[in-house]
């Protein structure tokens, strides 16, 4: 194994030792087999351009081009042109992408949700610390400096991990970083002439030599000490989510916040919490708070992995709300009004309302997103300490105006009944057989929630792995077991595969009435439940979580009676099948993106971890796409270094002809040689009068124009001596004129004739000559044929 490759290696090694230490920031921590294929991928194609480009520049120009294909492919397949280059679309896709991740470290406790934003910014910073290392490390032979980067990725890890990164992750990080060292090192001593003692007695200017490089490493090692000192310490204050503290109670962190993300975040944490802390409390003016729900937002958007509120715009909070949409006005509404007071340390980015609410009185900087009827903080506002006032609708429809719900809006249908195709089909299979027999999209989400609730054998379980995506969902109706997340996830998603338009709301259960008649609202009644939607009633609330919350009154006297057959075939019907997708904005203004709506991770959802799996095939074809846009633009270099090899030391015998052959082989090489550093070829010219104009052209002079005139003479015994022999130095010769050559000429002349070589055209000039005499071949048995099929004339 050679030099450079030995510390490729051992950089990438190094690289993947020291991203160890960001797994305990992330669930599920899958992440690193991705960023460990990529990264593989990019070190290879560093080790090819490094061997065929022979510019230090170039080498990395192909690495971070190589990069860029990678995370294209990776995180914006479906916006890229031929799925692997990354035009407009997708590189506007990442650039938003990007931004949503920033803000999700701000947002989440660790461990944080693996959000495609937090996904970016670990595999694409996995993958520019490893260029960095590489670039350091094997371009440069400066390994004792690409411990920096190496202490950079470490150090992050290590300040943002509570309590600081594990031992065992510090010692893989440390023996990576030596073990890039020790390569360096036997490269080195590998190599004579290199004089690592002190000075001779009496010689003072070699000592010099060795002290210089020591001081060196002296400065680089008080860097690292100091970043290593400064950088942890420096990550504890940037606040905030993954970034600051996460609770004086029973939280991990042990600071003085309670989360400053959704409830659905840390859903599974807060319900299985051994103190139920109070994070609200609300008082309803007219005494009308039994069963009331705190809406925080709506997920209507099912990427297959999470669950996701689209990107809307956004606008200054009204006096009083617009009415809520396909309210109608025979529908029983109540409006009613409550004072909410949140804990100092319940820091939230949403306002956690009754829904719908028509009007609210808060003070601080907050925003209104009007399709989910929610209200957002701005410029770092948050619900610790507020107090507010809510005024709210109570709806209140009956079965009969649920079941004569006519159909929504064409574009509300197509958007909330979107589901993605990596959806199992047991899911619509299943919501088919649950149904069967309803005469209406009511009576279909009755028998959905009845059956979780009461009829299918569920129980809830808050130990259950928290995963939302595709696979999950499956899981979960496979073992029936789970908690709120599950319930709604799943039924949200049946009620799309039946064509009901549907969403996931997250946020508070009803609390528990106090003495005073005010609720208590604590860690424990975090909940997450469906929303469908009727026309007529708009977006209507159920409860398919056993023992949780409230059954809605609308759906107890109606209910179907009959139970439903879930051992029978799944009936295809028009509406069991998932409609077409909807077509989501794809543009955050920055506006937006600071209010904290756009991107993937705006909302706090958990990841699957179960879900869809590596994704193997993916990951191949990013291999692929990246090894195309490599060797394409390097075909003509690479064809040219294997025509070279061929030439000059391919196999041949010892017979006087094979000797000549040989010669000549080595002579054309010299020729394209010079073609390829832009002296042109003059074949009328004698091999001695060739080489004599080279020699001129190319300014060559001492060991290279002599190799070459030796050449020529050799060039003039093969063709004219009765009995030539093959010089024995005629491959080092050549190799000698092309270095000659390459040192007279520009750089730009060298880099042309390396990766753009003018010989290069022969490849046409055969191809032409082949395609002419396949022509001609076929011409003359077409002919032939045809003189065969001729009548022949009698004789006499």
């Amino acid at each position: 194994m050679s030099g450079p490759v030995r510390l490729a290696l051992c950089a990438y090694a190094a690289t993947l030792l020291a991203a160890g230490a960001l797994l305990p920031l992330v669930d599920p921590w899958t992440w690193i087999f991705e960023a460990a294929l990529l990264l593989a991928v990019q070190s290879a194609a560093g080790a090819l351009a490094r061997r065929f480009v022979p510019a230090r520049t170039g080498a990395v120009a192909v690495q971070a081009l190589v990069a860029l294909v990678l995370l294209t492919a990776a995180f914006a397949r479906d916006r890229a042109l031929l799925g692997v280059l990354p035009g407009p679309r997708a590189v506007q896709w990442l650039g938003d992408l990007l931004t949503a991740g920033t803000d999700d470290v701000g947002r989440y406790a660790i461990p944080a949700p693996m959000t495609d934003g937090i996904r970016l910014l670990l595999v694409g910073g996995v993958l520019l610390i490893g260029l960095l290392v590489d670039v350091l490390a094997v371009t440069l032979r400066a390994s004792a400096l690409a411990g920096l980067p190496l202490l950079a990725l470490y150090s992050v890890a290590a300040g943002l991990s509570d309590g600081g990164a594990n031992r065992l992750l510090f010692f893989l990080a440390a023996a990576g970083y030596l073990l890039l060292l020790l390569a360096e090192g036997r490269n080195r001593t590998a190599q004579w002439g290199r004089l690592f003692g002190g000075p001779a007695r009496g010689g003072p200017a070699p000592g010099n030599r060795v002290k210089r490089p020591v001081r060196t490493g002296h400065r680089i090692g008080a860097l690292a000490l100091g970043v290593a000192l400064l950088v942890p310490g420096s990550m504890s204050a940037l606040g905030g989510g993954l970034l600051g503290d996460l609770g004086t109670g029973n939280g991990r962190g042990g600071g003085g916040t309670i989360s400053a993300v959704n409830p659905l975040v840390s859903l599974q944490d807060d319900l299985n919490q051994s103190e139920d802390r109070e994070v609200l409390t609300y008082r309803a003016t007219d005494g009308a708070q039994q069963g009331t729900y705190l809406r925080i937002l709506s997920l209507d958007r099912f990427t297959g992995s999470e669950w996701l509120p689209s990107k809307r715009a956004l606008s200054d909070v009204p006096d009083r709300l617009p009415q809520p949409a396909g309210l109608a006005k025979d529908v029983m509404a109540v409006e009613t009004t409550a004072e909410i007071t949140a804990s100092d340390d319940y820091q939230q980015d949403y306002l956690p309302m009754p829904y719908p609410a028509t009007g609210v009185r808060v003070d601080g900087r907050w925003r209104y997103e009007p399709e989910g009827r929610t209200l957002i903080g701005d410029g770092g506002q948050t619900t610790g300490g507020e107090r507010y006032r809510v005024s709210s609708l109570t709806v209140e429809p009956t079965a009969a105006q649920l079941a004569a719900a006519g159909l929504p809006p064409k574009g509300l249908t197509l958007e909330y009944t979107e589901v993605p195709t990596s959806l199992p089909d047991v899911v619509a299979q299943t919501a088919a057989q649950v149904t069967r027999g309803s005469g209406n999209h009511y009576e279909q989400a009755v028998a959905l929630q009845d059956w979780f609730a009461q009829n299918g054998g569920f129980s809830y379980d808050t130990t259950v792995s928290s995963g939302t995506g595709t696979a999950a969902i499956a899981r979960f109706l496979k073992d029936r077991r789970g908690f709120c997340v599950h319930f709604s996830f799943a039924m949200a998603a049946m009620a799309r595969t039946l064509g009901i338009p549907a969403r996931v709301a997250v946020g508070f259960a009803p609390g528990t009435t106090q003495e005073d008649g005010s609720v208590s609202v604590g860690l424990r009644d975090a909940h997450a439940w469906p929303e469908l939607y009727f026309e007529g009633v708009g977006w209507t609330r159920f409860e398919p979580t056993p023992t949780r919350g409230t059954v809605p009154a609308y759906t107890v006297p109606e209910a179907p009676t009959g139970s439903a057959d879930t051992s029978a075939a799944p009936t295809a019907s028009a509406s069991a099948q998932p409609s077409a997708a909807p077509s989501a904005s794809e543009s955050c203004p920055a506006q937006m993106r600071r209010e904290g709506v756009c991107g993937a991770s705006a909302a706090p959802v958990a990841t699957d971890t179960a879900g869809p799996g590596f994704p193997l095939g993916t990951v191949v074809l990013v291999g692929l796409g990246a090894a195309l846009v490599v060797l394409v633009p390097l075909s003509p270099l690479l064809w040219r270094t294997r025509l070279r090899a061929r030439r000059l030391y391919g196999s041949g015998g010892r017979t006087p002809s094979d000797a000549a052959a040989r010669t000549l082989a080595v002579w054309r090489e010299i020729t394209d040689t010079a073609w390829d550093h832009g002296i042109v070829p003059d074949d009328a010219l004698t091999p001695r009068r060739a080489a004599d104009r080279i020699v001129r052209l190319g300014e060559l002079d001492g060991e290279p124009a002599a190799a070459l005139h030796r050449v020529a003479g050799a060039v003039e015994q093969a063709l004219y001596a009765p009995r030539p022999q093959s010089p024995v130095r005629a491959a080092e010769d050549a190799v000698t004129v092309r270095a000659g050559l390459a040192e007279r000429a520009s750089r730009f002349t060298r880099l042309r004739a390396a990766l753009a070589p003018r010989s290069a055209v022969r490849v046409v000039w055969a191809v032409s000559e082949r395609r002419t005499a396949s022509a001609k071949r076929f011409t003359e048995r077409m002919g032939a044929a045809g003189r065969s099929l001729r009548p022949t004339r009698p004789r006499g």
